[in-house]
């Protein structure tokens, strides 16, 4: 896709193999996005299908100056919102969240799925109980209180870990990957405390 312009334009005409190009250049990677939002890769490859669909369907109404990967990123986000919301009480999104998806997505050298793997691997190099009640806490949801109970030991040993954890993983994820980190944990965060 190196002239834009005429790509799109091919898009907006009805060219097919632009439109296939398109999603070969984009699938696996809105995919992998969607992933960090559902946690759930059916939903994920639902929604990124359903961003695909009405591309297709709206590409008369697509600009020939419009930037394509934040554009479908955000169609991804979107998309996301709105399935939520049809299937959840309705949230309000920090505005931190909103800040770390537009770094993600307007950033052209930001590769998510290597960053993925760089913050999953950090997280595996932290001491033995560091991760376990970090991965309790942010990938499974569970709150301090749940986490004490769980493991029988007190809220403030809990509290003392995730700052450890924390403290270690900013070290090492300098810069836009504490964002991805942010962005990676941070709406479940939201959705969990939204339904408790």
């Amino acid at each position: 896709m190196k002239n834009k312009k005429l790509f799109i334009t091919r898009l907006k005409s009805g060219d097919s193999l632009a439109y296939e190009q398109l999603m070969d250049s984009f699938y696996h990677k809105l995919c992998t996005y969607a992933l960090t939002l559902t946690n759930d890769f059916t939903k994920a490859e639902d929604i990124v299908q359903n961003v695909f669909v009405k591309v297709w369907i709206l590409r008369k109404n697509l600009k020939t100056n419009l930037d394509l990967k934040p554009y479908l990123y955000r169609s991804v986000y979107n998309e996301f919102i709105d399935e939520y919301r049809k299937n959840r009480k309705a949230i309000y999104l920090e505005k931190k969240h909103i800040e770390a998806v537009d770094l993600v997505v307007e950033n052209e050298k930001l590769n998510i799925d290597e960053m993925m793997k760089i913050v999953n691997k950090e997280i595996d190099n932290l001491p033995p109980k560091c991760k376990n009640i970090f991965i309790l806490n942010k990938k499974e949801g569970l709150s301090h209180d749940e986490i004490s109970e769980y493991l029988n030991i007190s809220v403030k040993t809990i509290e003392g870990h995730m700052t450890r954890a924390f403290k270690i993983l900013n070290e090492k994820l300098s810069g836009k990957l504490n964002k991805v980190l942010f962005l990676l944990f941070s709406f479940k965060d939201k959705i969990n405390k939204s339904l408790g």
